[in-house]
């Protein structure tokens, strides 16, 4: 009796399995690099989109009286441009650039859930996708203000259908934010590689990782608010409804129960950022690594509560203002230690100002006016007298375009050269610096004197008062050089892809894991993870008789 063997001998090769090619091989792309690139491909066209709807309301608001677009289409604009930059932008590009090097610093082969992080992607693009085609329905964008306050919101007094898609085109962004979340927290407690630990970890992944725990805590918040605004709009609830028994205020809780966490998911990432790039043109390890991850950690948990500090004008009572201000004032402290240790660690370093570095120095000095002038509001008294102003323009820009989107540049400049296996054109690069510098300043600077001289926020078109055209103008031009230094920005990218140097593997001689393997990266990441011996591996790698411990 012959026997027949459990395992047949191979005699021939085996097909190979056909691999994807173009662009279906990124459609399907579960690879963490691929995603992370799809993700910046997605903001950066979400960015020019939002800057357009920008650059339209600074052109109505050029001068008094200026009729350009009709108040319905600035009241559009106004609501997709907020929507847009900060839930199409300035998240999902953090978001995006941690997929992308999370697994590389942290020495993994890839995310810990590969599928959910594809998942994630697609419901933000979903999310963009429903709310612009909110543009192509009979009634237009929604015209709401980027935080839909109720009652307006609610379809007695909004009738159109643009409110709907944008809270649709929220609920998905959002689930694929929360997802996104719990895949950074599991990938980074269990996939470090050996002799990383946590007091080992890049200061980039402490943010990521911070910034992670805040989405899972607030996303369901405001979609809470969302789910039960879509049933008051759709099926006639009336949750936020005060004339039958609803409560609007309760809206604004939601909201900002969510809203003010959310600004330190925007400008943790970005911290994150500036605390790779400083210590490495500096030439100098980070000044107090154990300050900076620790009040990371205390941003995050004084950050859950903040949030009524946007509602001092509401009227909930002294108490409760008292407590807010105190909480707003308090979380300053943990910002200022960050801000003392990136100046500790310039001071005394030889600093090498590459691209990557001057938007580095400047994120520290836009941000601290940006600071400066959110602990001014965080009193009460002063608040209620600029609420409505715009110098609560000037504030929050100078805390999210001159503090994320300076970072943002700053990590693409840095990051770049792996991404891409191509060096940025450093005359390009300076290029848009300058321009960025003098068009931020010159668009958002006076808007501090004009929100002090009583211009309203939220309007169309404002009267011939003393110097209100002259400031309007000033930030108008602004605001064309911002647009200009955008147009250098993405033709520096295209250029650089074509015929940039090539990089190596380590172009600024760097220190943490992602520069240990070849620019751009193999799918599997790295051939050799090197040993993990202390916070920059690269550098005791190459001076084993000088470690850093």
């Amino acid at each position: 009796m012959s026997r027949i063997p459990l395992v047949p001998e191979i005699t021939e090769p085996l097909p190979s399995i056909r691999e994807s090619e173009g662009l279906l091989a990124w459609v399907a792309s579960i690879d963490h690099k691929q995603i992370g690139i799809m993700y910046l491909i997605a903001t950066l066209f979400f960015f020019l989109v939002g800057g357009i709807e920008a650059l339209l309301m600074r052109i109505q608001l050029v001068r008094p009286e200026n009729d350009f677009i009709s108040p319905e289409v600035f009241n559009q604009l106004f609501t997709m441009h907020g929507t847009t930059m900060i839930f199409f932008v300035v998240m999902p590009f953090l978001i995006g650039i941690g997929v992308y090097l999370v697994p590389l610093m942290i020495g993994a082969r890839d995310m810990a859930f590969p599928r959910l992080n594809a998942l994630s992607y697609w419901l933000f693009v979903l999310g963009g996708l429903l709310l612009y085609f909110s543009f192509f329905t009979q009634s237009g964008a929604p015209d709401v203000g980027w935080f839909a306050y109720t009652p307006l919101s609610e379809k007695p007094f909004t009738l159109n259908k643009g409110p709907t898609y944008w809270v649709l085109g929220l609920l998905a962004t959002g689930i694929g934010s929360v997802a996104s979340g719990l895949n950074n927290i599991v990938t980074i407690i269990t996939l470090r590689t050996p002799g990383l630990t946590m007091r080992r970890l890049p200061l980039f992944v402490w943010m990521i990782l911070v910034t992670s725990f805040l989405l899972i805590f607030v996303m369901p918040i405001i979609t809470s608010a969302f789910a039960m605004l879509l049933l008051d709009r759709l099926l006639g609830a009336t949750f936020f409804m005060p004339a039958t028994g609803g409560s609007a205020i309760l809206y604004q809780h939601f909201f900002w129960g969510f809203g003010h966490p959310e600004v330190y998911i925007l400008i943790l990432p970005a911290f994150g950022i500036i605390s790779e790039v400083i210590p490495v043109f500096s030439r100098k390890p980070i000044y107090g690594y154990e300050f900076v991850a620790g009040s990371t950690v205390a941003i995050g948990l004084l950050s859950l509560g903040v949030w009524a500090h946007h509602m001092f004008a509401v009227g909930l009572g002294n108490v409760f203002n008292a407590f807010f201000a105190i909480a707003s004032m308090l979380i300053a402290i943990p910002t200022g230690i960050k801000v003392l240790n990136w100046t500790a660690t310039m001071w005394g370093g030889k600093i090498h100002f590459a691209t990557p570095m001057l938007f580095a120095v400047t994120f520290l000095i836009e941000f601290v006016v940006g600071g400066l002038s959110g602990v001014a509001i965080a009193s009460p008294p002063i608040d209620w007298q600029a609420t409505d102003t715009y110098f609560i323009v000037a504030h929050f820009h100078y805390t999210l375009f001159g503090g994320s989107l300076f970072a943002i540049f700053a990590g693409v400049y840095y990051w770049f050269p792996k991404m891409s296996g191509r060096m940025p054109s450093e005359r390009l690069g300076k290029w848009h610096f300058w321009l960025t510098v003098i068009g931020f300043n010159l668009t958002f600077l006076v808007q501090h004197l004009l929100g002090l001289m009583g211009m309203p926020r939220r309007v169309y078109t404002y009267h011939d008062l003393p110097y209100w055209g002259d400031m309007n103008l000033i930030s108008t031009v602004g605001s064309l050089i911002l647009g200009l230094s955008v147009i250098v920005f993405v033709w520096n990218i295209i250029a650089s892809l074509r015929s940039g140097i090539p990089a190596g593997n380590n172009p600024w001689n760097a220190w943490t894991l992602e520069w240990a393997t070849t620019s751009p990266p193999p799918v599997h990441n790295f051939d050799l993870v090197p040993p993990v011996h202390g916070r920059r591996p690269l550098w005791d790698l190459a001076h084993p008789d000088m470690p850093d411990k």
